[in-house]
Parts: C-alpha cells; structure tokens; sequence
C-alpha cells in the first residue's frame, strides 16, 4: 500500500502520480488535498500519510513546493525515514542503505517525468538488510525511544 498527500503546492503534481500509480495497478490511498485551497498546510498531510505508512508498514509519497517542509513534518512521526528525492540514484541509496519508507518530492523543482522516474525507483528499490544498514537503522530507533 501506498499513501499520498499533498499540499496546494503539490496539488497538481499529486493528482498526475495518482493517475501514474493507478495506471501501473499499485494499490495506493490519496490523503488529500481534495482540493486546491491555498491556504493549506503541508503539515497537515505529511503527518497524515505518515501515520498511515507506520500504522500499515507501509510506503508513502508526500509533496510541497520545496520538498523540505513535507519531508521535516513526516520525520517527526516515530518510525519514518523520509527523504527528499532529487535523483534517482540518491533515491536508490535511500531505499537500498536507509530503507526509507516515505519519499518527499519538491513540486516546484521538478518536472513530472522526473517525479514518476523518482517514485519508480522508490517503490522497485529494496532495502537490503546488511549488518552496517541494520545497525545504522537500529540507532535511529533506539533515539526515537
């Protein structure tokens, strides 16, 4: 499963990675915007699909203009390990060595084949349980505690 939110900023580029997943036969949720209000807050759907990636064991894509704020908001809930995807190698170390769960994509740095190229990579890339990423992930949790 796959949850997705987004911002006013990331509103258009969310709607295009919906269509993408279903188009591909991932079973995903949309956490919203519903719709486009300017006023929103990036927070408020970070969080939320941040929640549902751990609640589920799950994997999550959130989006804002910047990327940034999506990406602090979604760190902040216990068991997520988001990162901001710029390229699809990056993304691919992420997935492989951190074993991110949630990507945070910057809708006004990116185009849409880029964002569907990096979301591609999150979702096809393993994490590979070695003894080093093991541990390095195991630290995190111990602080989270």
């Amino acid at each position: 499963m796959i949850f997705i939110g987004a911002d006013h900023r990331g509103f258009e580029l969310k709607a295009k990675i919906a269509k993408w997943l279903a188009g591909r036969g991932y079973e995903f949720e949309d956490m919203g915007a519903f719709a486009y209000d300017h006023e929103d807050d990036y927070v408020d759907y970070a969080i939320l699909v941040a929640q549902k990636v751990v609640e589920r064991n799950a994997k999550g894509v959130v989006i804002c203009g910047s990327g940034v704020g999506v990406d602090i908001a979604a760190n902040k809930v216990v068991g997520v390990r988001c990162g901001l995807g710029w390229e699809a190698d990056q993304v691919h170390a992420a997935r492989k060595e951190d074993n991110i769960n949630v990507l945070a994509l910057a809708a006004d740095n990116i185009n849409e084949e880029k964002a569907m190229k990096l979301i591609e990579t999150f979702l096809e890339t393993e994490f590979v349980e070695t003894d080093r990423y093991l541990r390095r992930i195991e630290k995190i949790r111990r602080f989270e505690k």
